[in-house]
């Protein structure tokens, strides 16, 4: 197995800047990171029954091999201890709660030193990121790259945003082969041809910044490597149309088109959300072709990520209540910014 890179490799970056950002908490809870329901109006926060099919394993799946044999499917393995956070640092609010977090009714709009704090929070989500992307080798366990994750976040005094939220065990999202979103960093190997979406985020000053890519291990087929490079230029078509006044579901109608051109499906059921003093809140933001109403405002941030598949759409919730895998177990990938919305369009947040 390869080793974990050293502490003396992680940079450090601080920052002390200062805002403020209206919002008003509903008392809804917010079980899931937001899950959407198309056909409805607001985001159903729990999984019912019938949408956690087989936990494990679609029983219409060959679980020996995968396209042809040349990939096995992903299994749990096992998880090692929390990983503490020193007191001095800022923590989220639902960390101490027993309740579940709940959701901001408006979107998260942010004066003069509150854009400052998400560009600090956003560009540190950022090059933890990029750090994270250079661990991804074959051997190397997804726990290894919690471990790193966690660790250069509190060095650079900031708080591993998924740690704790609704239960989750990690400090980052490790998401290998068919796991859509949400997979749980544990004692899998990375194997020689994988694909996996690191999802990192941040709280630093209290304030969030969100950020994911897709990234090869070793050598990955032609397949692949499109599904990957498609889905990263879907994300940024996408950003190119943000400005103030533009609805929401331009960015859905533009993914879907993109992902319909070289024939991958686009998940529905995860969406992107608001993001700054609160991990999610309005307005969701649906990657596929949808009439939804609603507009962009200025000085406004939200994620946009799409999710797509080489096969089919529809997930399958393991028993964990995290990790969402494809039902086919057919590759997915996705890639995720924050953006804030500026007079000139959008400012990619999360960018070194």
């Amino acid at each position: 197995m390869v080793g974990a890179a050293t502490a003396t490799l992680r940079p450090r970056i601080f920052s002390s800047v200062s805002g403020n950002c209206c919002y008003n908490l509903s008392e809804q809870p917010l079980h899931r990171i937001f899950r959407y329901s198309p056909g409805q109006k607001h985001i159903t926060m729990q999984h019912p029954r019938s949408f956690i099919t087989n936990l494990l394993f679609n029983k219409s799946r060959n679980i020996d091999e995968l396209e042809n044999g040349t990939r096995k499917p992903l299994r749990p393995g096992k998880l090692s201890p929390r990983r503490p956070v020193p007191d001095h640092i800022l923590k989220p609010p639902y960390v101490a709660s027993k309740k579940p977090p709940g959701i901001a009714s408006g979107p998260e709009v942010h004066d003069e030193k509150g854009i400052e704090y998400m560009r600090a929070a956003g560009r540190l989500a950022a090059q933890v990121l990029q750090y994270a992307g250079t661990l991804v080798k074959p051997g190397i366990t997804t726990d290894a790259i919690d471990q790193e994750v966690h660790q250069m976040i509190i060095d650079n005094g900031a708080y591993p945003s998924p740690l704790g939220y609704s239960g989750f065990p990690k400090s980052v999202c490790t998401s290998v082969n068919e796991c859509i979103c949400h997979g749980i960093p544990d004692s899998r190997e990375l194997e020689d041809g994988d694909i996996i979406n690191i999802d990192v985020t941040v709280y630093l000053n209290g304030y969030h910044g969100d950020t994911s890519a897709t990234y090869f291990c070793g050598d990955v087929d032609d397949k692949a490597k499109n599904l990957v490079q498609v889905t990263k230029e879907s994300l940024y078509k996408a950003i190119s149309v943000c400005a103030p006044g533009v609805e929401y579901n331009k960015i859905g109608k533009i993914i879907n088109a993109h992902a319909d051109k070289h024939g991958y499906g686009v998940v529905q059921q995860f969406v992107g959300h608001g993001v700054g003093r609160l991990f999610h809140s309005d307005p969701v933001i649906l990657h596929y072709r949808n009439n939804e109403r609603g507009r962009m405002m200025l000085n406004q941030t939200f994620t946009i990520e799409p999710m797509l598949t080489m096969g089919s759409i529809h997930p399958i919730i393991w028993d964990d209540d995290w990790t969402v895998v494809t039902e086919d177990g057919s590759l997915s990938a996705q890639f995720e910014h924050t953006l804030l919305i500026t007079e000139n369009g959008a400012e990619i947040l999360t960018q070194c």
